[in-house]
């Protein structure tokens, strides 16, 4: 009841006071009439403030975002139910949802009467040019009774989280290795035609394909034996991003970082659709990735990327060194000296096939300059021990320059040649 009274408006406390000063004039004068009305007068405000304090408590809200995740520049829906489940109807409800400033302005809404267990849904849109976990809510109403005498705000705890990604493009299929599959086919039939003893056979049963039969087993054990099923491997890769604020030039989502952010997140996923097993480190080391959903944990892990402080890739490098395993390394790079490069280049080395996404910083500068003499080093470095080089230059799509990754050590150089 006192919470209702410090809502009463303007006209509610101006009915309040008429109230009081006819009950005083009532008094003075003796005007029993005029007691009537002013006992009417003040009763409304405060059976107001009563009803409007009951009433509060009787909203349910839910919010439901379509989708939980969006690219960066692309749209998401924002559903808002709100249910009545009190016995009354609602007067006037001005309706305001909280989302940062970056998701654009605060929606806000009125709702005329919401009748007893009435459900009204409401949608909105959010769109970000920026990548990054983005909190919405909490839902603030303010309730009204029907003759605008009182107004309570109320704001309900609830909160929902838009992921918003960096931009992801499809990628032409590369054949980055012969050793690599995506699947594991090559590696589960060269396990099956050597009968490898690990193995672990079974006792034949009814409808079993006799091709299955282990007759090493057969033998051992005096009994038709067959193999399980064969075990499915799974080829294994790392993805190197360089976050270091030294090494990307310009600012906003047409940096050179941003670019590298999309570009990684571009790859990492085209990888992971056809069946690579992906780890993601930066400059700062290992970033965790779920084992389940491998392509949206590695989106929402690189949609709250940011630069580092970092002068050098010696914790990335030592990552990639440490992990061990990986038959594929691609690194996406800003600006490396002579040195980062030759430590890069070291981890390329057996059957491992190294892949170098080297955005031209420069160009984000002044593109007429062209490529600096640290940037034409380092790619010759990396190129002269195998590594294949994708030149990303400002302006260009990930998707136009990934066909070079087919190409091998010094024949990979961008495409005019230079």
């Amino acid at each position: 009841m006192t919470s209702g009274l410090k809502a009463l408006t303007a006209r509610g406390r101006s009915f309040l006071a008429s109230g009081a000063a006819a009950l005083l004039c009532a008094f003075i004068l003796g005007e029993h009439d005029l007691l009537r009305i002013g006992v009417l007068i003040v009763s409304l405000p405060l059976l107001a403030a009563m009803v409007v304090a009951r009433t509060r408590y009787r909203l349910s809200c839910a919010r439901r975002l379509d989708p939980p995740r969006a690219e960066v520049g692309s749209e998401a829906t924002v559903t808002l139910r709100l249910e009545n489940v009190t016995r009354l109807p609602t007067g006037l409800l001005m309706i305001e949802d909280t989302v940062p400033y970056a998701l654009g302005a605060r929606p806000r809404f009125v709702l005329d009467r919401v009748e007893s267990h009435g459900v009204r849904e409401i949608d909105y849109r959010v769109r970000s040019d920026l990548r990054g976990r983005f909190g919405i809510g909490p839902l603030t109403v303010r309730i009204s009774d029907p003759f605008g005498l009182v107004e309570l705000t109320r704001s309900f705890s609830i909160s929902d989280t838009l992921v918003v990604t960096p931009q992801v493009v499809a990628l032409p299929h590369v054949r980055l290795s012969g050793e690599w599959t995506g699947g594991g086919d090559s590696r589960t039939r060269s396990v099956a035609a050597a009968g490898d003893d690990d193995i672990a056979p079974r006792e034949y049963r009814q409808g079993d394909d006799l091709r299955r039969v282990h007759w090493r087993s057969t033998a051992r054990y005096g009994e038709l034996m067959v193999r399980r099923e064969e075990q499915q491997w799974q080829s294994r890769g790392a993805l190197l991003l360089d976050t270091r604020r030294y090494a990307h030039r310009g600012e906003g989502p047409r940096s050179s970082f941003e670019v590298a952010v999309s570009a990684a997140a571009s790859i990492g996923v085209h990888l992971a659709r056809e069946g690579l097993g992906l780890r993601l480190v930066t400059d700062q080391g290992a970033e965790h990735l779920t084992d389940t959903g491998l392509s949206w944990s590695l989106l929402d892990t690189l949609a709250v990327a940011r630069t580092s402080s970092s002068r050098s890739l010696e914790y990335g490098i030592g990552a990639l060194r440490q992990g061990g395993g990986d038959g594929l390394i691609v690194a996406v790079l800003g600006g490396i000296d002579v040195e980062q490069a030759q430590s890069l280049a070291r981890l390329r080395h057996g059957n491992v096939t190294g892949v170098a996404v080297m955005l031209d910083v420069a160009g984000w500068e002044r593109p007429e300059l062209g490529e600096n003499e640290d940037y034409q080093a380092a790619r010759a470095i990396l190129a002269g021990t195998g590594w294949r080089i994708v030149r990303l230059p400002a302006g260009a799509s990930i998707a136009s320059v990934w066909p070079d990754a087919a190409q091998r050590g010094r024949f990979a150089f961008s495409r005019d040649g230079s």
